[in-house]
């Protein structure tokens, strides 16, 4: 049977054409803000790390939040993550960045223009035929607004994947991670300013990445319905980059 699923979560015509072209090399996914004739292009895609989520029950947040600043100092609990409501196969997944290159010039200075377009969760190599918004556990379809998008926020631009049965211990880092503070902390140093955070207990990891401002998170659902990649996608989906 082939899978149907909710049109109220369903991508437009303007998201899929982002989620699609910001993962293929070569491509051409807009123009460099104020130079038409300058296009922004996928230059490739860069396996960041592999991570492992035992319980198949995936957090996709920011890894501290700046409001729970007191509480991190006291001890006490904070708010829960935001952990998605679809559960994916126990298993090691890679964790991959879609690069593009725009160049352009500021105050007589060349840039080369290199963003991070959108990251993505590799769950299986099967083909994607549909893509919808990842609610979270808490979030109710029934009560979105039309045209709302559910995401999650990151004050210092910075989200991560992360196993949700470990987050206490995966998280513990970053608690000393607030209001600009960074203390030092023994971490998994990856390519381009991502970190790996693993939890030996669990065999469970937790892996950031650059999220301007948060992110919306988007499913990519199979002919059958199975989660190939969750995506988070990196500044406005619904306009040429």
């Amino acid at each position: 049977m082939k899978w149907v699923g909710d049109e109220r979560l369903a991508a437009g015509p303007e998201a899929t054409w982002y989620l699609e072209t910001a993962f293929t090399p070569g491509a051409r996914l807009g123009t460099v803000y104020d130079d038409p004739t300058t296009p922004v292009v996928v230059t490739g895609i860069e396996e960041v790390t592999t991570m492992r989520v035992p319980s198949g029950r995936l957090v996709v947040d920011a890894p501290w939040d700046d409001d729970d600043t007191r509480r991190y100092k006291q001890g006490v609990p904070t708010r829960p993550p935001r952990e998605l409501a679809v559960r994916i196969p126990p298993g090691v997944y890679r964790v991959e960045i879609a690069w593009t290159a725009g160049p352009y010039e500021f105050f007589g200075e060349r840039f080369d223009g290199v963003e991070c377009a959108a990251t993505r969760l590799c769950i299986s190599d099967d083909p994607v035929v549909a893509w919808e918004m990842g609610l979270g556990v808490d979030d109710d379809v029934d009560r979105l607004p039309p045209g709302e998008r559910p995401r999650f926020e990151a004050d210092h631009n910075v989200g991560c994947f992360a196993d949700a049965s470990a987050w206490t211990t995966l998280s513990a880092p970053f608690r000393t991670c607030v209001d600009g503070c960074w203390e030092p902390r023994e971490v998994g140093q990856l390519p381009d300013g991502c970190e790996r955070i693993c939890d030996e207990s669990q065999q469970a990891d937790l892996v950031t990445f650059t999220a301007q401002s948060g992110g919306v998170v988007w499913l990519g659902r199979t002919g059958t319905g199975d989660v190939a990649a969750i995506v988070v996608t990196n500044g406005m989906t619904d306009a040429k980059a």
